[in-house]
């Protein structure tokens, strides 16, 4: 049959245009999920309006960063794009959102170009909403406004900030008392209104270095939902959706839900139907006290397809259901024109990155074994000693994000590794102040064993906090003295206290460094060739 006759019968039969473009797609073996949830066929049956929500969190900037998921090649912009676009085409009551750290610790196609990219990225692919995460403030709130608005100094052409709204429902400015961004967001679909509500975790502070959320208060989460959610019902809305940059995680059936974001459901007021979380990098469709809960993985190697069912009269949610979808390359071919806004940028950046910098023996990786020592962490540690000269040096293990495969290597993979942009600081600690650093890995709520040169040590498990730490001994075997003064090479991030090492804010005769990309690149370039770093024994675990 005739493709336009096709087209015609379906116009009379009132289903053009975007079922007749989902059949001829099929027709044409496009590439199309097959039995896609019966999604039309739900359609055609209801008279209430079929909503469809299309969600992402931590992007990180991975324009053109391909990953491996079960084997196979994952993520990249133009290849999420082009699942995101084939299902909004299903239903064009879509609402496209993201869930926070969709810029900070990015490539270099991103970062090299103040994180613009990006948002030109979000821009294009039409989203509608998201709130911020941690990462958004690593350059501090007046950058993040800028992306946001728009504003100079710009790295890219013609660059005027985001075109949709960003909500943040527990950031106040301590020096007006409001808050930073709008708190939530009524979007209509089908007439039907649907309210959002951001947050992101109140720990933000720990987690940045304090000159990113300087001048600003992080509220609690659930009070500030509760706050908005009764704004909200005060204005006749009835389905509430959260976008909560918070952690939590679910098995596949969406069994065994943990995290915060599992105690803020049961916090929040029922009038709330999805919470959407963020930060772990982690899997989460589950059901928690009536609200369906998400996360879908991170750096655009998945998306989370959220499906509801709103009641024409009563303007409510009465169904939702969601599936995490993994965005496997080959099942897909790429959007051509996010492809060339990939390309066009790489052009920019390329005299910088494919710079070869050395060449590795074989892969190094930041994978941790039972101590929590790597292969990877051991040669940046080294590295930044090296660079300041000092007896030892220590990284926070999250300022490491990617690792070092085997061959040529360059510096735009070095800055996949270390995208931060962090100086390196020098200072001096006592044996006695560097004992007690070393037990504030285990915090409440995490731990975080640092990466380190210069030095050994034995931890136990066992031990209560605050003596989980012995044997703490110099590279060349001798003890560490409680009262001898000791130089100490930290990252920015680290000597502001970050990530809950607040010993190292009593760092004294402090001296500021090169980047720590500078100082690994140095360091490589001086390691005899191929270069190699393997796991040393500098951290011992007993139980």
């Amino acid at each position: 049959m005739n493709k336009k006759i096709t087209i015609l019968l379906l116009s009379i039969l009132g289903l053009f245009p975007m079922q007749a473009v989902s059949v001829l797609a099929d027709w044409d073996k496009q590439g199309l999920s097959e039995d896609y949830h019966g999604h039309i066929d739900d359609r055609m049956e209801s008279l209430n309006p079929q909503i469809q929500l299309l969600g992402i969190n931590d992007f990180h900037g991975q324009l053109n960063v391909t990953r491996k998921v079960n084997g196979q090649p994952a993520g990249r912009a133009d290849y999420l794009a082009a699942y995101l676009r084939q299902r909004a085409a299903e239903n064009e009551n879509t609402i496209l959102l993201h869930v926070g750290d969709m810029i900070g610790a990015s490539p270099p196609l991103s970062a090299l170009l103040q994180d613009e990219p990006t948002i030109e990225f979000l821009n294009r692919m039409g989203f509608d909403i998201g709130t911020v995460g941690n990462h958004e403030f690593d350059e501090g709130a007046e950058e993040l406004l800028r992306l946001i608005n728009g504003g100079k100094p710009s790295a890219t052409e013609g660059f005027s900030g985001s075109r949709f709204p960003w909500i943040a429902a527990n950031i106040i400015s301590k020096q007006t008392g409001k808050l930073l961004l709008p708190p939530y967001k009524i979007i209509k679909r089908s007439g039907m209104p649907i309210g959002f509500i951001g947050v992101v975790m109140k720990e933000t502070p720990s987690m940045v270095a304090p000159s990113g959320v300087e001048g600003l208060a992080f509220t609690d989460e659930a009070e500030a939902i509760n706050k908005y959610a009764d704004e909200l019902k005060k204005q006749g809305v009835r389905a509430i959706v959260v976008l909560a940059h918070i952690p939590g995680k679910s098995k596949a059936s969406g069994e065994q839900a943990t995290g915060p974001l599992i105690d803020l459901a049961n916090e929040v007021d029922d009038e709330v139907d999805i919470i959407y979380g963020a930060h772990n990098h982690a899997y989460l469709n589950s059901v928690v006290d009536g609200k369906l809960l998400v996360q879908s993985y991170s750096y655009g190697t998945a998306f989370s397809d959220v499906d509801i069912e709103m009641d024409r009269k009563t303007k409510d949610i009465i169904s939702k259901q969601a599936e995490i979808v993994t965005v496997y390359q080959r099942e897909i071919i790429p959007a051509s024109d996010i492809t060339r806004m990939i390309e066009r940028y790489e052009k920019r950046v390329e005299p910088i990155v494919n710079n070869i910098v050395g060449t590795a023996a074989s892969p190094i990786t930041a994978e941790r074994n039972n101590s929590g020592e790597s292969g990877l962490g051991n040669l940046i540690a080294d590295s930044q000693r090296t660079a300041m000269n000092t007896d030892f040096a220590f990284i926070n293990p999250g300022g490491i994000r990617g690792d070092i495969d085997a061959g040529n290597v360059t510096r735009g993979n070095l800055f996949v590794v270390l995208p931060f942009n962090n100086h390196l600081v020098k200072m001096n600690l006592s044996g006695r102040q560097i004992r007690e650093l070393l037990n504030q890995q285990w915090q409440p709520a995490v731990t975080r064993i640092l990466q380190i040169s210069g030095l050994t040590y034995t931890w136990d498990d066992g031990q209560p906090a605050g003596k989980k730490v012995s044997d703490i001994r110099l590279a060349d075997g001798t003890k560490l003295y409680p009262e001898k003064n000791y130089s100490v090479t930290v990252n920015t991030y680290l000597a502001e206290g970050g990530d809950n090492f607040t010993v190292f804010r009593q760092g004294t005769n402090r001296e500021t460094g090169p980047m720590d990309i500078d100082a690994l690149i140095e360091h490589i370039k001086q390691l005899p060739q191929p270069f190699s770093s393997e796991i040393k024994g500098r951290i011992r675990r007993e139980n």
